[in-house]
């Protein structure tokens, strides 16, 4: 058995699922607000800082540092990154849709973008260029299958990610709110008239986005460490994970998700891994070639 090629498949499946946890939340809010949240990318570093805060005893609490596990500083980074997002969307992208103004979507791409930039510079200045990492969440190589090690945290990594997408899709799906969620998508009028509180229905999928983006950022500190910038490159691949399975669609950012991490883990082994930022756009420029509503989008219908 060919136990690298094996490696490299489960290293690009578990990149997928991580990239997945990032998409769905700029899905989800692309969907429900219709705005691109340039910020996103801040709410990934957040959590990474959120949890290197709360668990390596650099912050202290009435004098006291902070030092506790990072399994149970990964699900109150998880929040604090959500609460922040609820923050933000009531603060400052509210006004979108409570006030009347022209050209809604421009302003909410503008102050995403300015948002992303004071994070990123605030962070900067607050804690410097320097690269940090919490503790390990599972210490050591863990033995897979013959001559087959995977990284304890990358396994640990791989299950937060399974399981919250599989809680995000049950929520969409089978909760009354997350139909509300959809209903909003499909149609903010209509959901209005049937008695839906759309305000609300905004706030809940900020509240998700940063739920994700913050668990996302806070689960591959310990591999990718934590810095100013970790976001970008990440946003970047969540931007073409929901073009590429279609806008709007959840199901088509998981399952573009993991097709985008195998592709640049075989391609960086296979090609050279210089490119491996590259395999994303090449990907979707095939996509695009050949399915321009990418893989799980609805083809529109002209009256």
């Amino acid at each position: 058995m060919d136990y690298y090629l094996l490696a490299q498949l489960i290293n690009g499946v578990i990149f997928g699922l991580i990239y997945a946890l990032i998409a769905l939340g700029l899905t989800i809010v692309f969907s429900i607000m219709r705005i691109v949240n340039f910020s996103h990318g801040e709410f990934y570093m957040l959590g990474g800082y959120t949890l290197y805060a709360l668990t390596s005893g650099a912050v202290t609490f009435f004098s006291i540092p902070l030092s506790m596990p990072t399994i149970i500083g990964l699900p109150i980074a998880m929040v604090a990154v959500a609460i922040f997002a609820i923050a933000i969307e009531r603060g400052m992208l509210r006004p979108i849709y409570t006030v009347r103004m022209d050209r809604p979507e421009e302003y909410a791409i503008i102050l995403t973008f300015g948002l992303s930039l004071f994070l990123q510079y605030g962070a900067l200045t607050a804690v410097g260029p320097y690269e940090m990492t919490p503790g390990a969440f599972w210490e050591g190589s863990k033995h897979i299958l013959g001559d087959l090690y995977l990284a304890g945290d990358r396994l640990f990594a791989t299950g937060v990610s399974v399981l919250l997408i599989a809680i995000t899709i049950y929520f969409i799906y089978g909760t009354w709110t997350g139909r509300a969620l959809m209903a909003t998508a499909q149609n903010r009028v209509g959901a209005t008239v049937v008695g839906i509180n759309t305000v609300r229905m905004n706030m809940i999928a900020m509240a998700l986005a940063g739920l994700l983006a913050g668990a996302a950022g806070a689960a591959m500190a310990p591999i990718f460490l934590v810095y100013p910038d970790v976001g970008q490159i990440p946003v970047i691949k969540a931007f073409v994970i929901i073009v590429l399975g279609g806008m709007g669609s959840i199901p088509g950012a998981v399952v573009a998700a993991i097709i985008l991490g195998v592709v640049e883990s075989l391609g960086s082994v296979y090609v050279s891994v210089a490119y491996r930022d590259v395999f994303a756009f090449l990907v979707l420029i095939g996509v695009l070639l050949f399915r321009p509503h990418g893989l799980f989008g609805q083809k529109e219908r002209r009256a």
